[in-house]
């Protein structure tokens, strides 16, 4: 597994690429935004792990490209430790946030967590396209599309929150189930993660998201797409 750190606090970048390489990863490194998406061009990693706090490019613009073009899962790692950065990072596509300072068993943790989700998503059936009512999801196109001929561009995070719904469609999935299923494992860091993007995907295919049709939420039991 070949791991992207990166972060312009050398110190930093130091200890997390010794213990990722402790671990058997390959690690490479870069101080800036602009060098990451380069080395990123070069030789896609499997995971990238991200400073916010950066020259040239933040990691918030760093993650918003990459989100352009591939789905590698990414780890934030920031100062800035207030709910509305969780917020905007995993809202960009990131697959977990981490406040700094922090320990490195824990990161280490995220970041074995982080590769089993990926790889166990890898490995469902999930290249064919599912239906489920009038909407359809293309996992080729990370999008959504309704039988009246509307599109909606999913983030990764987003198209399998959605597809986790739509394959358990009239079914209450608790909120430790959708964990598991779409991250990978109970983050309890960040307890509003699941209602975060559950709002944006109301934004996204929802007539009126503040009555939602699709996509709701069973009070006290969890979540559930509901069936046209």
């Amino acid at each position: 597994m070949h791991i992207l750190v990166v972060d312009d606090d050398a110190p930093s970048v130091k200890m997390i690429s010794f213990l990722m390489r402790e671990e058997g990863y390959e690690v490479t490194s870069t101080d800036n935004g602009l060098a990451a998406l380069e080395s990123i061009q070069r030789e896609p990693p499997d995971l990238v792990i991200l400073d916010v706090m950066m020259p040239h490019l933040d990691g918030f613009e760093v993650c918003r490209r990459i989100r352009q073009k591939m789905d590698v899962p990414i780890i934030f790692l920031s100062a800035k430790g207030e709910t509305a950065d969780k917020v905007t990072g995993l809202q960009l596509g990131a697959d977990d946030y981490l406040a700094k300072p922090f320990e490195p068993a824990e990161l280490l943790a995220r970041v074995k967590a982080v590769m089993r989700r990926a790889e166990a998503f890898a490995g469902e059936d999930v290249q064919s396209r599912l239906t489920v009512g009038d909407l359809t999801l293309d996992p080729l196109s990370n999008r959504a599309s309704f039988s009246d001929g509307r599109i909606v561009d999913l983030t990764p995070i987003e198209f399998r929150l959605l597809h986790c719904l739509m394959r358990n469609a009239g079914r209450i999935l608790s909120h430790d189930l959708v964990m598991n299923a779409v991250w990978g494992y109970d983050y309890e860091g960040y307890s509003n993660q699941i209602a975060v993007y559950m709002r944006r995907l109301r934004m996204k295919i929802e007539e009126n998201p503040n009555n939602p049709k699709l996509l709701t939420t069973v009070r006290g039991l969890g979540y559930k797409f509901e069936r046209a």
